[in-house]
């Protein structure tokens, strides 16, 4: 789904179609009710050209202050229902990443660093800034214009010609520049995006840019994404400036056209002293409203470019569910391939050529072959990250694009290189939310050897531990991960060298313990070292395929 951003902001605007209603209702009477100004000025002048002293005055006084009072209420009023507005949206935005980056199509998302699409949440805040300023401030502005040249109208309907030519000219100039503008804005979002990445880079791998930081290399790459992003910017500030430029000959020739009519209408009569005050403050608050439209030009720019960018992760295909079939908590876990075969899109050659073997319930299995032959992707194909291309893969007999693909994850225990720590506890990084008993959990962790280290932790297995397991022993990475695979007694264990930092006796022993004859799961293991070959039922060659 390719939108325009134009579309993107409608649709924004429908989900807050009730607050947005709400923004303009009170846009609509604070201009009208800001024509209490001008009119009650109007009457003021006119009443004291009477020469007489009454009541009456401080009347017209009390209404035009009364007029300014409840125009503040009003804008009060509308700054909490944007406010509500903004929290809801942020709160939406963040919800809308967490839900759909677990969910994006494993192959869309292969091609992409998922790090750097999550970038794109903090121009929700761009979003979450700039919506009101187009609510608040461009709508009210609009309305003032129209409500002005309305009242001016009723002086005189000469303000008609102009009223019309200032909305035709504005028009013009949105619809000849404004394809422009949103070109270069989103041209000047990539090279941020890509300087925000690249910073990124130099510090995941601030050891490497130390070590040979004599080159300069990172500064002469950052040097040349800046050169990018300032010539993208220059661009678009070319475009806006040019749109300014126009503004404000507009914003001239309004105010000319409107105080050389007002005054040929007082000389010909056609208009009192008081009718011409009240006139020019009208004007002033044209004028102003046109300053207003101009300085938020560069926010609508933003906020198009903002969901754009947003909209490109939520434009990201979702894995498909159409399966319906369930797997029984009682029965084993066998796999079956039949002529299967696998590559990726934009690759010429196949990895999986028409691949065929069987793993029977509780079967220990060692897949073993060159690099190359497709061993992690076989992984990731029976774990349903990865859709087959042709040919067919059964779990229980069952083709697995029948299967409901939670129901799948649930009977999994998965070990891949890419699973890595996230910041926070220990038992947050085994458990990830799931139910579990403290008489299981300290099982699990007898078995991986992990309770001599977290008992020496300030909190102890609520300890906590940075992204990625920073500061920590690649073999207390690799326990934690191997607790996290153990929980739940799944039904299918998906290892991908699971314990190549952990010392061989204590590898041995946690093994033994996974290739038991006694454990009820059925495992499929990629590793070098050799005693899980010792220990497994069958050895599955890819290299012979």
């Amino acid at each position: 789904m390719n939108l325009s951003p134009i579309k993107r902001f409608r649709n924004l605007l429908k989900v807050y179609k009730i607050e947005v209603r709400q923004i303009y209702t009170y846009a609509l009477f604070i201009g009208l009710i800001n024509l209490t100004l001008p009119l009650g000025i109007q009457a003021i002048i006119n009443f004291l050209q009477t020469g007489e002293y009454s009541s009456t005055w401080l009347l017209l006084v009390g209404f035009v202050l009364f007029g300014i009072l409840v125009s503040g209420i009003l804008h009060v009023m509308q700054l909490r229902v944007v406010e509500n507005s903004q929290q809801d949206l942020l709160a939406r935005s963040a919800f809308e990443f967490a839900y759909r980056i677990p969910r994006i199509s494993f192959l869309k998302l292969d091609k992409i660093y998922a790090p750097e699409l999550v970038n794109r949440f903090f121009d929700t805040l761009t979003i979450q800034k700039g919506v009101p300023k187009i609510l608040i401030d461009f709508s009210l502005a609009i309305f003032q214009i129209f409500f002005g040249l309305i009242l001016l109208t009723i002086y005189s309907p000469y303000f008609i010609i102009l009223g019309i030519i200032l909305a035709s000219v504005i028009w013009l100039i949105v619809r000849i520049s404004g394809p422009k503008g949103m070109s270069t804005s989103l041209k000047e979002s990539k090279y941020k995006y890509q300087l925000a990445h690249w910073l990124e880079e130099i510090a995941r791998l601030n050891r490497t840019f130390k070590i040979h930081n004599e080159t300069k290399f990172h500064l002469h790459k950052t040097d040349n994404i800046v050169g990018n992003y300032v010539k993208a910017r220059e661009n678009h500030f070319q475009v806006l400036l040019s749109q300014f430029k126009l503004f404000i000959g507009l914003k001239v020739i309004v105010a000319a056209g409107l105080l050389l009519l007002g005054g040929m209408l007082v000389y010909q009569e056609r208009m009192n002293i008081g009718q011409f005050v009240a006139a020019e403050i009208v004007i002033i608050m044209i004028i102003n409203s046109i300053e207003k439209v101009i300085f938020t030009i560069d926010v609508i720019y933003d906020v198009l470019t903002a969901l754009e960018k947003i909209g490109y992760m939520t434009d990201l295909e979702l894995d498909t569910d159409k399966g319906n079939a369930t797997i029984r908590p009682d029965t084993g876990i066998s796999i079956k391939a039949k002529e299967l075969v696998f590559g990726f899109p934009d690759e010429k050659e196949v990895i999986i050529d028409k691949l065929n073997f069987e793993i029977a319930h509780n079967e220990k299995v060692v897949l073993s072959g060159k690099s190359g032959t497709g061993k992690s992707i076989l992984l990731q194909l029976v774990a349903g990250i990865h859709q087959i291309q042709k040919g067919q893969l059964f779990i229980n007999d069952i083709p697995i694009a029948h299967y409901k693909r939670q129901d799948l994850y649930k009977i999994l225990g998965v070990n891949f290189p890419i699973n890595q720590i996230f910041d926070g506890t220990i038992k947050e990084n085994i458990l990830l939310g799931r139910n579990c008993e403290e008489k299981e959990l300290s099982n699990v962790l007898r078995i991986v050897n992990l309770n001599d280290y977290h008992i020496r932790q300030p909190k102890g297995i609520d300890s906590k531990v940075e992204s990625g397991g920073r500061r920590l022993p690649r073999s207390i990475i690799q326990k934690i991960l191997i607790a996290r695979l153990l929980i739940g007694n799944p039904k299918l264990l998906l290892m991908e060298d699971p314990l190549q930092f952990i010392e061989d006796a204590e590898k041995i022993r946690i093994i033994d313990y996974i290739m038991s004859k006694d454990r009820e799961w059925t495992v499929i293991v990629i590793s070098d070292f050799n005693y899980w070959k010792k220990q497994c039922d069958k050895i599955l060659d890819l290299s012979k395929n």
